[in-house]
């Protein structure tokens, strides 16, 4: 077994419950962790024996464009979508962050983390 990691994806994305967030958008980072079975492609160098990691960023770029009201919402349907669509992938841990939130404070960052594994 091994992890393949997705680190700093950034997308400009409209999320959040306040109506200013939904119209002028915000910055967001997500790092993606998923385990999977390596040894096959350690061994045969074929990207058809491992997980292609542009099918995992595309995976959160396509959902991180669609407007949810929590960031527990988008991370959720990432994680659903990357078990939907890859079976080999046995753990998924998420996080999903939004940078510089309108929280009335000098904070970088607001971050979910959610971990997942195939039941």
């Amino acid at each position: 077994m091994g992890f393949i990691k997705l680190k700093n994806i950034r997308t400009f994305s409209y999320h959040g419950c306040l109506i200013e967030e939904s119209k002028i958008g915000s910055d967001y980072r997500v790092d993606l962790k998923i385990k999977t079975d390596l040894r096959q492609s350690s061994l045969s160098d074929e990207l058809n024996d491992t997980v292609d990691y542009v099918h995992l960023n595309r995976i959160v770029e396509e959902e991180m464009a669609i407007r949810s009201n929590l960031l527990e919402h988008v991370a959720q349907r990432i994680i659903t979508r990357t078990f939907k669509e890859i079976p080999s992938i046995s753990r998924v841990i998420l996080e999903v962050s939004k940078l510089n939130p309108p929280i009335g404070g000098d904070v970088e960052a607001v971050t979910i983390e959610m971990d997942e594994t195939r039941s």
